[in-house]
């Protein structure tokens, strides 16, 4: 228990210290509008192109996380779709020399520019604990 209260203590720390940093507002934004996309909060549009032929290859549409990575072979990137409630879909997409993407916002979504947004989740900070009955 106590290391779940230093682990807290730290994290708030942390936040409050990150937020009495001198950022521009569009900073401030910018970063909301991240942590509203990776909540699923944000409607958007991702569109796989050729860049060789200019013709679409791929578009997945909804509210979407896009994370990237980079490989031996060249870039990838998953997107993972909230399909319902409790519903997700993962896609797995390789990057080549010629295929590229971008990613759309497609509506307007509202976030206070003066204020940093932290997200707890008390699933992911307390570990779930089994215990042997014997």
């Amino acid at each position: 228990m106590k290391k779940l209260i230093a682990l807290a203590s730290i994290s708030v720390l942390v936040v409050v210290g990150t937020a009495c940093t001198n950022n521009s507002k569009a900073d401030v934004a910018a970063h909301n509008l991240s942590v509203a996309a990776e909540n699923f909060e944000v409607s958007r549009r991702i569109v796989f192109f050729n860049g060789i032929t200019d013709k679409y290859l791929l578009t997945i549409e909804g509210r979407c996380s896009v994370q990237t990575a980079n490989s031996a072979l060249g870039g990838s990137l998953e997107v993972t779709c909230k399909t319902g409630p409790n519903e997700y879909k993962k896609h797995f997409l390789g990057l080549s020399d010629n295929v590229s993407y971008f990613v759309e916002q497609t509506e307007p979504v509202a976030v206070d520019a003066y204020h940093y947004r932290v997200i707890f989740r008390p699933d992911t900070i307390i570990p779930a604990i089994e215990i042997d009955k014997k």
